[in-house]
């Protein structure tokens, strides 16, 4: 990765990309209502990636609940992202960051020009629009989700405290 990625209370860039159905997704829109969880992940259908997903939805009420949603996003074209989904059951949003490609994932920091993939980034967005939570893995690293309960809790906390709009 060529820059570096976000860090913790950082503006987290907005984005429009579409989901695995065709739908818009926006990141302004889903941080309206709640924290927003962003797993950036290299591709789909491949070992690593699958396992992480998996964990995602074999646990959603871990990921999902009222004060935050969740959605993975890749360099895939969409229309993979429909197959992988379907196969392995993701009914969260699965983004395609596919054209211009890679331009979310950069303006995070996780994007590999060289190998043209997102890099294992993971990203909790607060209603304020702030990066509140990071954790960037190396390639073929398996992400641990451990310290999102963590900083959700303390986004939680802040939020009962006034913290959020």
């Amino acid at each position: 990765m060529s820059q570096q990625p976000l860090s913790v209370g950082d503006i987290a860039p907005d984005f429009t990309l579409r989901d695995q159905n065709g739908a818009d997704v926006t990141l302004a829109e889903l941080t309206r209502d709640r924290a927003v969880l962003l797993v950036f992940y290299p591709f789909a259908f491949s070992g690593v990636c699958t396992s992480e997903l998996r964990e995602i939805r074999d646990d959603l009420g871990r990921f999902e609940s009222p004060a935050v949603t969740t959605v993975a996003i890749s360099c895939d074209p969409m229309f993979s992202l429909r197959a992988w989904a379907d196969r392995e059951g993701y009914f969260f949003p699965l983004l395609s960051d596919f054209w211009p490609h890679g331009a979310v994932a950069s303006a995070y920091g996780v994007f590999d020009p060289g190998a043209g993939m997102a890099g294992r980034g993971t990203f909790l967005v607060g209603r304020d629009g702030r990066v509140a939570w990071r954790l960037v893995n190396p390639a073929g690293e398996r992400r641990e989700f451990s310290g999102y309960e963590r900083a959700l809790e303390t986004l939680q906390d802040a939020a009962a405290a006034g913290g959020a709009r």
